[in-house]
């Protein structure tokens, strides 16, 4: 069969207007049939990223860590494992642009160079159905969600972005926890032609206000940064917002936005922690600690000379950590302060070994969940953005 005669029942089926209202399950038997396969299944990761959760009840969920499809999400990389049944089974990433969504298990009597270009093709199509429907598909959400979610968490993910965005030239990949009780943290990050913008917000107290302090510090910063503001009239935006409709709250937080054609990075530091500098597998102690402003939503505490933006040059392969007091303040596995020396050694580490950025994070942030103490004292954000300039 050409490859021509073989891609038309799948032009059929996409150019079928129906096919826009199928149940992804649906679409997915449609679309292996069509493109001949003989059996495809969607597994999504859940919030916490530990498990791969089928979108039908016919198979089993199956752990991130500990199975041939938790490796190909870990890696993003194909895996074939021998089938129960005759045949084997290949798994493909499912990958919204740099997001990973979850797997694609293809079973099939052989994996030839035909079957391998269908799968492939079919997995680029799913990763794209399901992120334009998850957005208002409760089933996807039920089914990702391992606990139920306290309800200062479920408005504050409503504004989360996707948690892992770039390009060629840039990455930027975020985890926040406890996933379902989350407080004030929250992370923001986007791109434009030229630029990555990255913010890391930390709210006073742990409750609704605290939520509701930091949607509106992402709504004002946003609503700025699209209006084409520069960095410290987006951090005036923050302020003027936070001082007008909630005048006994305030938040601390980091905004950053890295040029990813100079790597020159930019950044404004609100009573927060500074950002990390990772070089060449080694943290550069204080390269990016400068005084830093009061927090957001205290306009009275500032001088007369306004917020400070800062400047810095990166180097290609250069990583740097924004992060909430959280993760620093958290307990290992022997009861101690997690601090600041072992946030970095680890980063440094998983770079060294080749793990990918959203790899890293979702590694990290289970080791300190997975402690004897697993109780966090406050909420642990960590956002991480990597400069890797073409040519």
């Amino acid at each position: 069969m050409t490859a021509e005669a073989s891609g038309a029942p799948l032009e059929e089926f996409l150019a079928d207007p129906e096919s826009c209202t199928l149940d992804l399950s649906t679409a997915v038997a449609r679309c292996a049939k069509a493109l001949g396969l003989r059996h495809a299944v969607v597994y999504l990761a859940d919030l916490q990223q530990r498990h791969l959760v089928p979108l039908t009840d016919v198979t089993a969920t199956l752990p991130v860590d500990g199975s041939v499809a938790g490796w190909t999400y870990r890696t993003q990389a194909l895996r074939v494992e021998e089938s129960d049944r005759d045949g084997v089974t290949a798994w493909f990433p499912l990958l919204d642009g740099a997001e990973r969504l979850g797997v694609l298990g293809v079973h099939t009597h052989a994996l030839t160079a035909e079957t391998l270009r269908q799968s492939r093709a079919l997995a680029a199509l799913l990763a794209t159905m399901i992120s334009s429907k998850r957005m208002y598909k409760d089933s996807f959400v039920r089914r990702t969600r391992t606990e139920a979610m306290q309800l200062p968490a479920e408005m504050l993910r409503a504004f989360l972005p996707p948690r892992t965005i770039g390009n060629a030239q840039a990455v930027s990949t975020a985890v926040l926890e406890p996933a379902y009780d989350i407080g004030g943290d929250a992370f923001d990050h986007s791109l434009t032609a030229t630029s990555l913008h990255a913010v890391v917000l930390d709210a006073m107290g742990h409750n609704l206000a605290s939520g509701l302090t930091s949607a509106v510090a992402l709504a004002a910063g946003r609503n700025a940064r699209r209006s084409g503001a520069d960095l410290r009239s987006l951090v005036d935006n923050v302020d003027q917002a936070l001082s007008e409709w909630l005048p006994d709250q305030f938040c601390t937080g980091i905004f950053a936005e890295l040029d990813y054609t100079s790597g020159v990075l930019h950044w404004a530091n609100c009573g927060h922690p500074a950002p990390l500098l990772i070089r060449d597998q080694r943290l550069v102690a204080d390269a990016l600690q400068r005084e830093a402003d009061p927090p957001m939503g205290l306009r009275t505490l500032l001088s007369a000379r306004g917020r400070r933006v800062h400047e810095a040059r990166l180097r290609p392969g250069d990583r740097v950590l924004l992060y909430t007091d959280g993760v620093t303040e958290a307990r290992t596995a022997d009861g101690q302060l997690f601090g600041l020396e072992r946030f970095a050694d680890y980063v440094i580490r998983a770079s060294a070994s080749g793990e990918l950025a959203p790899e890293t994070l979702r590694r990290l942030i289970h080791s300190l969940l997975d402690s004897r103490d697993s109780r966090l004292r406050d909420d642990a954000t960590i956002l991480l953005f990597e400069w890797q300039p073409v040519g």
